[in-house]
């Protein structure tokens, strides 16, 4: 995880910008792996912030009970009350109410998983997810996190985007990336030929090279943000033909639907 700056609460860019709330929520962003305990000195490797800022928040946040600390390792973890609001986020999306049946039809006529994903910086999260029957299907949860770069689904949220937003994002992409930079370039250059020739994009073993998926994104029309739907499951089961031309096209036809019946 790249160190972020940290903002000078005297820098004027922003009057109205609350630094110390911002840094509070980047400590709570810096936790990673799920069940993941951390440090004050993991906190200011993964944040930039000076020890003594870390410090602060992570008392803050532990009498707050968004943290807990455990005194024998000198470790916070996150606490029930994050959790909770999580929760009220999902439960404030209708949309998510409304796509869960078309994703279910999905995954039962397939038999492979179908989620929901928003973006999260350089990941998309999962918001929602429909389980099929294949015992070999990738399983990941609501609230896990996948890259933004090489996803069937990131690529997806990428390709839909406008220039100016999905220029910046390739930037802070390109810096997370380095040296690997060049090649998840050309496989976000062709994911967004293939939105614009297809309707949708495919990773095939290139997030995980036992994964193959394919995804399209959905934007809501009421300017609730922008999500991704994706369909896959083992690279080494699922032909490239069969995504294309089976799992894509049921893709494009549950946000055909969807766009039919969301605000």
């Amino acid at each position: 995880m790249r160190p972020r700056k940290e903002r000078d609460e005297d820098d004027g860019q922003d009057r109205d910008f609350v630094t110390a709330l911002a840094r509070g929520l980047e400590l709570l962003r810096a936790f990673g792996r799920e069940g993941e305990s951390l440090g004050n000195r993991d906190f200011a490797e993964r944040t930039g912030m000076s020890k003594s800022t870390v410090s602060r928040l992570t008392y803050t946040l532990q009498k707050l009970e968004y943290l807990s600390y455990n005194p024998d390792t000198a470790r916070y973890q996150l606490a029930p009350p994050v959790l909770s609001l999580g929760f009220s986020c999902l439960a404030g999306m209708p949309l998510r109410q409304l796509a869960n049946p078309l994703m279910q039809a999905v995954a039962e006529a397939t038999t492979l998983p179908v989620a929901m994903a928003g973006r999260d910086r350089l990941s998309m999260v999962y918001l929602d997810r429909c389980r099929g029957t294949n015992a070999v299907a990738l399983n990941i949860e609501v609230g896990a996190h996948i890259k933004l770069a090489t996803t069937a689904m990131g690529r997806a949220y990428l390709a839909a985007m406008d220039d100016d937003a999905r220029a910046a994002a390739m930037e802070d992409i390109r810096q997370d990336e380095g040296a690997n930079w060049p090649v998840v370039q050309r496989g976000i250059e062709g994911a967004v030929e293939s939105y614009h020739a297809r309707g949708f994009c495919t990773s095939i073993a290139e997030w995980r090279p036992d994964v193959a998926a394919v995804a399209v994104p959905f934007k809501p029309r009421d300017g609730s943000p922008m999500v991704a739907f994706n369909c896959g499951g083992s690279a080494q089961t699922l032909t490239r033909d069969h995504v294309e031309n089976d799992l894509a096209p049921r893709l494009t036809d549950l946000v055909r639907r969807l766009a039919a019946i969301a605000p």
